[in-house]
């Protein structure tokens, strides 16, 4: 966007050069909006690590029982409006909504064409953490997923277990479901955008045509075209902390700490008894009674058991840090990389193109009033498919459910041609050499893109900490593509995409593959696989899906935490949050982390004879 998201911004940063937080927080407080602020008690039952998804829900369930004390302590500051606003998700990663690690260069491996040759890698920071500045997409997986989950010696956490807690949370606001699969009355609103742009009815037109379904991905069918399933509340935004802190601000036993930066948990006797942190400059300490309960993401969770002295003996001891406990903390990181510089140049004016949608004072009325209209379409991200790349799909229906995706494909009604402001490729970190060479001359034309996803990797990669330095940033060796199956899988959904713009279902709008070689690849034969691999190698992007460096499991396996998310050797620590995911699931990961804290405070409760 260009002139409406510049104003968004000014007004939004003067909101905070003007009113301090702490103001701001007590207005927050005076109507309701937010949980009591930090009141430097002494001690707690619980202390939360992370206000993103996982902690907004332990928090919110905790305090269901009012003779617990829970603190929740958050990097971050409350939502604005700016953050409401669905189309705003990239321009989001500008702010300090967002903490950006860079991946460690790989030469001849990945994000080739990034600046640096550095993966951008963005979380959250925010109350609500990433769920503030994702694309809000609501995608469970497979139940296969699940089940792998459980063979890997975590009884407990099979598809057939899970599921009650994908209900339990869901308030599915769609029409049709399946009452086996969806639930209504949960905090966290499941509906479909508002807003439709002529593409989306094509997108899954073309599925159809090609043999697919069109399906409830979150029902009994994984394998499919739809429409997203995405988390909106009148057209906006509806994060973690709207879903799950706000509707319970009034209990007198949650207490939020923001703008808290936690540098060590404290662990005496091999028992976590409390937390370390910086609050507006002040070091603080804080007691947990019962348990401290790291939710601070699948990059920030390894980092802080590391600096803690919990993980590799080897790599803790090279950094002078005191080994507690030696477990694999940091390895297992997994990711679903994507190719997200694929352009379909389309005849109308069907596409989100940022001067004109930012000039048309109707899309601002109807976001506004009605809340309707192209704002509202999350980062521009209208459907989803998945398929299996390895097999046709016109297959016998019998072994339909029996099938796993191995790529998903998301249909973008925007593109890099109509990223004016340079917002989109800020966010997919994109040299400005790249950018020129590609899309020099096809700027402001209307265009759409279908991303490729892939959705289960075999490389893996790892988190480890670059000095004992609780302010210096991790290292993030993503390690994309070490695995040849990955590109090969790559190639195939890459070509899956441009068979979809080939159908059929979009030859009105005359689709037409971008026909420019990206750089570095001109030498390679123009669509051909081994072009597509070099294409994938150079634009490597993420949709921000890490998880697995907290891996749950038993010791034998590499786990860091057992089957109920204590962190192996000490009592009092639990991880909740995709960090502890042992093998990454064939959807997005914000729905799995709302399921595992629902578990974990269940799990919580019967810990300590509250039952459920």
């Amino acid at each position: 966007m260009s002139r409406v998201p510049i104003a968004l911004l000014v007004l939004s940063y003067a909101r905070a050069a003007i009113i301090p937080d702490g103001i701001f927080d007590a207005v927050l407080d005076l109507f309701g909006r937010a949980p009591k602020t930090f009141e430097e008690r002494r001690e707690y039952d619980f202390v939360v690590i992370g206000a993103g998804s996982g902690g907004s829900v332990l928090a919110n369930r905790l305090t269901e029982n009012p003779n617990w004390n829970v603190l929740l302590l958050e990097e971050g500051k409350d939502e604005i409006f700016l953050t409401d606003i669905p189309l705003l998700a990239p321009i989001l990663h500008a702010t300090d909504y967002v903490r950006l690690y860079r991946s460690e260069p790989k030469a001849g491996g990945y994000c080739l064409s990034m600046n640096d040759g550095r993966c951008n890698l963005a979380t959250g920071r925010a109350v609500g953490g990433t769920s503030v500045v994702n694309f809000m997409i609501y995608s469970r997986g497979t139940p296969s997923d699940y089940d792998d989950w459980a063979s890997q010696g975590n009884p407990g956490w099979s598809y057939r277990d899970v599921l009650p807690y994908f209900i339990k949370s869901e308030n599915w606001k769609l029409e049709r479901g399946d009452s086996r699969y969806h639930g209504r009355g949960g905090y966290l609103d499941v509906t479909t955008c508002p807003y439709a742009s002529p593409l989306r009815d094509r997108f899954l037109e073309a599925g159809v045509e090609l043999g697919y379904d069109v399906i409830d991905y979150n029902g009994d069918k994984t394998i499919g075209f739809s429409t997203a399933q995405v988390h909106l509340r009148n057209g906006r935004r509806v994060s973690a902390s709207k879903a799950f802190l706000e509707p319970v601000s009034g209990r007198p036993n949650l207490h939020l700490s923001r703008l808290s930066r936690v540098t060590r948990i404290v662990i005496d006797e091999k028992r976590a008894v409390g937390v370390r942190f910086v609050k507006n400059g002040e070091r603080l300490y804080v007691s947990a009674t019962r348990e401290v309960i790291l939710s601070a993401g699948t990059l920030n969770s390894p980092q802080l058991l590391m600096l803690s002295g919990i993980g590799p003996r080897d790599h803790l001891e090279s950094l002078n840090v005191e080994v507690i406990e030696d477990l694999p903390v940091g390895y297992n990181l997994q990711d679903h990389v994507s190719m997200s510089a694929l352009t379909f140049l389309v005849n109308e004016s069907v596409t989100i193109v940022e001067p004109r949608v930012a000039s048309n004072l109707a899309n601002t009325v109807d976001y506004f009033v009605k809340g309707t209209g192209p704002l509202t379409v999350p980062g521009g991200a209208e459907a989803l498919a998945f398929i299996d790349t390895r097999r046709s799909s016109r297959t016998n229906h019998d072994e339909y459910n029996d099938r796993s995706p191995d790529i998903e494909l998301v249909l973008g009604i925007s593109s890099l041609t109509g990223d004016t402001s340079g917002s989109y490729r800020g966010l997919l970190g994109l040299t400005d050499e790249f950018y020129r060479q590609v899309f020099s001359g096809y700027e402001g034309l209307d265009a759409f893109s279908i991303v490729p996803v892939l959705l289960r990797p075999k490389s893996r990669g790892r988190v480890a900490l670059r000095s004992s330095d609780p302010f210096d940033q991790p290292m993030v060796d993503v390690n994309y593509y070490e695995h040849e199956d990955d590109l090969e899988t790559m190639v195939r959904g890459i070509e899956k995409a441009v068979q979809v713009s080939s159908t059929k279902a979009f030859a009105r709008f005359n689709a037409t593959l971008l026909p420019v070689a990206f750089p570095g690849c001109e030498r390679v034969a123009f669509a051909t696989d081994p072009y597509w691999g070099c294409v994938a190698r150079h634009v490597s992007t993420t949709l921000g899906h890490f998880v697995g460096t907290c891996k749950m499991g038993t010791r034998r396996n590499s786990g860091v935490v057992d089957h109920r998310l204590r962190v192996h050797g000490i009592d009092g620590l639990r991880v909740v949050d995709a960090s502890v995911i042992p093998t990454t699931i064939a959807g997005h990961t914000n729905a799995p982390v709302y399921m595992i804290a629902e578990k974990a405070a269940d799990m919580i409760k019967r810990d300590w004879r509250v039952f459920c």
